[in-house]
């Protein structure tokens, strides 16, 4: 725990860099076309910079059940190029404009962006309304991108110790809701899929009533907006429907324990307790939870199970943000001569900690302090920005929440804490997997 002294001095910082936040509100402009597509401006001169962005409201959870790993797919497949951009330009283009580019697939959506000199705005919003109008989507490309999504399945879960966690968990949390599969999908399923369902996947989902564009940095927003009109008025609305999953996982009434053999050197311990969806006001309380068991090297769990008691090589609890009701996870590593039983053990007491007594106010105060630093943070730049505006749209109706949403976190109290765990970190809502090594 920190000291008294160390503690105020953190607080003072915090409080300096919250004011420091306060005073200086991100102002943004949104509409929509006509044809749908909602549209975000954030205009700051800092820096001769701007980002853009479009997120596209599928992920995973949107996928067919036969059809797995189709959003992850399309993620490198939309880099393949269009009618109007060669094969491979599309990474050249960028960068050799001084620009750097990435894409991420989650549960939820699929969020594509670019980071460029403020004077090559355009070239952005005209490639990316290339790929959400005229995406090339042909043989070569499918059978380039199923090499390329073969290989980082393989890297990033297959030969990689504990890298089925995500998987395995989600796999044993769900029964009937698509969260119980992962964003990586079956490499079974794409070499299974026709070109008709590719083509399928992108005119339902890669459509403007299904995107939200953010433009955020070094701009005029009369002339960016003359060039949103240019490049995307005349994208056709869909008139298909979205499917949106509507299905609810029932309330898991038992413990669910399992094994799992891995290709690993010491036994771990896994265990995945069902929260809220992040816009449930019970998020944030299960958020500072999660902080308080394992953030930074004075948590909880850090400090008890891993370097006093030392039945860990590595312990950590997170809560995963997802658009329906997710999970948070707990991960730990046993040390040697240490097994999965007794670091299982360790960590519960250290919840039922949380259940029985309040928090102390110096540990209250710690989590608050984190909270505003990692909210200020995580909108310090203009792609912080441009996605958690994003974000705050599509999943809370709110873009606003960029200037509000700490408010959220700091109304949590100590009550509020020890009622999530008591709530949700309960034996009968978990499930607890068992990683050993495939030699025993």
């Amino acid at each position: 725990m920190f000291k008294n002294v160390a503690l105020s001095s953190v607080a003072l910082l915090a409080f300096a860099n919250a004011s420091t936040a306060q005073m200086n509100k991100i102002t943004f402009t949104e509409y929509d076309l006509p044809n749908g597509l909602h549209v975000i401006l954030h205009e700051d001169h800092k820096t001769p910079i701007v980002t853009v962005s479009v997120l596209y409201h599928v992920g995973s959870k949107n996928e067919d059940p036969k059809r797995t790993g189709f959003a992850h797919f399309f993620e490198h497949l939309m880099f393949e190029g269009s009618e109007n951009m060669g094969r491979g330009e599309y990474m050249k283009l960028i960068e050799s404009n001084g620009g750097n580019l990435n894409a991420n697939t989650s549960f939820d959506r699929t969020y594509y962006y670019e980071v460029l000199p403020s004077n090559q705005l355009e070239l952005a919003l005209w490639m990316e309304s290339e790929r959400m109008l005229h995406a090339k989507i042909d043989d070569k490309g499918i059978e380039t991108q199923r090499g390329v999504v073969k290989e980082e399945k393989k890297l990033r879960l297959d030969n990689q110790p504990y890298g089925s966690i995500l998987q395995e968990m989600y796999s044993h949390a769900y029964k009937v809701h698509p969260y119980s599969w992962v964003p990586i999908g079956s490499a079974q399923y794409i070499d299974m899929a026709t070109m008709e369902e590719f083509l399928d996947f992108y005119k339902t989902f890669y459509v403007p009533n299904n995107a939200t564009l953010t433009i955020a940095g070094d701009i005029d927003q009369k002339q960016a907006k003359e060039w949103v009109s240019k490049y995307y008025s005349e994208i056709p609305k869909s008139l298909r429907l979205i499917p949106r999953p509507k299905v609810v996982e029932p309330e898991q009434k038992a413990e669910v324990r399992d094994t799992v053999w891995d290709n690993i050197q010491l036994p771990a311990v896994v265990m995945g307790y069902h929260i809220p969806g992040e816009a449930d006001p019970d998020f944030y309380a299960v958020s500072l939870l999660n902080q308080l068991l394992s953030q930074g090297e004075s948590s909880r769990l850090q400090k008890e199970v891993k370097d006093k008691q030392q039945k860990s090589l590595y312990v950590g609890s997170f809560a995963i943000p997802t658009e329906d009701p997710g999970i948070a996870m707990m991960f730990g590593i046993v040390n040697m001569g240490v097994s999965p039983a007794d670091l299982e053990a360790a960590i519960d007491v250290e919840i039922d900690k949380v259940k029985k007594d309040l928090i102390s106010e110096e540990e209250f105060q710690k989590l608050k302090n984190q909270a505003e630093n990692d909210f200020i943070g995580s909108n310090s730049t203009m792609e912080g920005i441009a996605e958690s505006l994003a974000n705050y749209k599509v999943y809370y109706g709110d873009a606003n929440l960029i200037n509000t949403e700490l408010d959220r976190y700091l109304k949590v109290t100590r009550e509020d804490i020890k009622r999530v765990a008591n709530k949700y970190f309960t034996k009968q809502n978990r499930v607890v997997l068992y990683y050993l090594p495939k030699e025993q």
